[in-house]
This record gives C-alpha cells, structure tokens and sequence, in this order.
C-alpha cells in the first residue's frame, strides 16, 4: 500500500470525480486575503469545511449515547466562523465530497495551524467506495473559546492504494453512512 502524490490525485479528481469541487493548487489567498490553505499538497489534498455547524451543548444535560444521539444536544449555525466553546466540540463536513476509489483507504489528519490552537480534528477513515461530504469533528481541548473558518483548509486527506481490490468495499456492505451530504449525526 502506497501514498498517492498530487499528480495521482489531480489525475483521479479531474478525469474521475474523486474530489468535488476540487483545486488542483494550493490556495494561500482569497481576494487578496490570507487564508488557511486548502486544495493539493505533494501528498494530500487539504479540504475545506463548509458554513453549517452544529456546536455541542448541554442545556438538556443529557447523556451522549452514540446508539441513540439526542439532536437537542447541539446549537445550529450558519456562519463564515463557528466559535467553539471551551472544552467542548462542534460538527462541520466538507465543502468537498469525496468519491473514494475501490481499492484506496483515505486518512484525514488535522492540519497543523488548527492543532497548535489546541483544536482537533476527528475523522475516522474513508473506506474504499464510500462517497460524501465528510463529517467533521473539532474538538476544542482549550480553557478559551476557539474559532474554525468557514471555506478555508481544516484538514488534510492521505490517499492509500492498495497493491489488491478488496472483496468487499463500503458501497457493498451498504454503509450507513453512504452519499451523506451536510452535517451527519451518529446512526444506529
């Protein structure tokens, strides 16, 4: 299994939709302003996330229960930054949606500017067939509010491929979490 470079992934994103919408540089700058960098790096291709966030709260203070996740536990925005409270996590997902190949397993990693601020962030592997807007988690480990901007890098995906198909992709166990668009909450 091998990491794929930005040749590969320009390739697989232009001819074959794996990336949507998708920029085949790296951004450093938008209308003459700095921004987190998103787009293709020499191994990855750092994703951005879009304006819906759903910020955790307890109000209710109910239980988290991940076989039966109470949506009354977030606070919606729609904003170009999302302020995260201390000690406390948000969801986003990506203004990307992704198209992962038969035989690829895709890691994502926080980018580094978020993770000197104390801001994590959570993704578990893209499978092999598995399409959608990703889910994100930032998990604020701070005593101070934290900020995540809107429509600039948050994260970077690594791209495997495997020298063998799997026999079995995500698609064809028919996961859960298939074609999810938006913010997706746990699912049982």
């Amino acid at each position: 299994m091998t990491i794929k470079s930005d040749s590969w992934i320009r390739q697989k994103a232009e001819h074959e939709g794996m990336i949507d919408p998708f920029e085949p540089g790296q951004v450093r700058e938008v209308d003459g302003e700095r921004v987190i960098s998103y787009g293709t790096s020499s191994y990855g291709y750092d994703v951005r996330c879009a304006k819906d966030f759903k910020i955790f709260t307890n109000i209710n203070s109910a239980v988290v229960d991940p076989k039966g996740f109470d949506e009354n536990s977030f606070v919606d925005v729609h904003a170009d930054v999302c302020i995260i409270p201390p000690n406390s996590f948000a969801l986003a997902y990506t203004l990307e949606y992704l198209r992962i190949p038969r035989n690829v397993l895709t890691i994502c990693l926080g980018k580094s500017t978020y993770a000197r601020c104390g801001i994590i962030v959570n993704v578990t592997p893209l499978e092999p067939e598995w399409e959608g807007h990703v889910t994100l988690e930032f998990s604020n480990t701070t005593p101070l509010p934290a900020k995540i901007y809107a429509n600039e890098g948050v994260a970077q995906m690594l791209f495997f491929e495997s020298d063998e198909v799997c026999t079995t992709s995500y698609a064809d166990r028919g996961g859960k979490y298939m074609g999810q668009r938006g913010v997706t909450l746990p699912r049982s």
